[in-house]
């Protein structure tokens, strides 16, 4: 597993809406629907080596690419406090892939942080979801409750 996979697993694994996932190399897929998919990927925006955030696209089977969207890191966590004096503005969060070596600069997102992306993931994911799969987990819900 490399630090991508690692960091979609973070990110994913515990998502109501994407089943059957599946990671390879710097994204994961998984179905959303009956002819449904999605692809979660790490992005670059503009700055080689330096990965600013998720593109999720929804695929489908028959017909390919249906919509894609960017969520950039800045727009879900805003510029970050950093515990580094070079930084004392803060730093807007990124992967930096450096020499072959990938990891999170400066800013290491903590669970909350994770929680935060993995919600905006699951709220774009869950409009293309078939209304059996929602009406399943709303009854499933509801029998929990009772």
């Amino acid at each position: 597993m490399n630090f991508f996979e690692d960091e979609l697993r973070k990110v994913m694994t515990e998502s109501a809406v994407l089943k059957d996932q599946k990671y390879v190399g710097r994204a994961c897929f998984g179905t959303v629907g009956e002819d449904i998919r999605a692809r979660i990927e790490f992005v670059t925006a503009g700055t080689a080596s330096q990965y600013e955030g998720i593109r999720t696209s929804i695929i489908n089977r028959k017909e390919g690419v249906v919509d894609s969207m960017l969520l950039r890191f800045s727009d879900i966590w805003g510029k970050r406090k950093a515990g580094s004096p070079n930084f004392k503005d803060g730093v807007m969060p990124h992967i930096w892939t450096d020499n072959g070596k990938s990891d999170w600069y400066v800013f290491r997102p903590a669970k909350e942080d994770y929680r935060q992306l993995s919600a905006g993931i699951e709220r774009y994911l869950s409009v293309f979801q078939d209304m059996e799969m929602t009406q399943g987990q709303q009854d499933g819900g509801m029998q929990q409750m009772q």
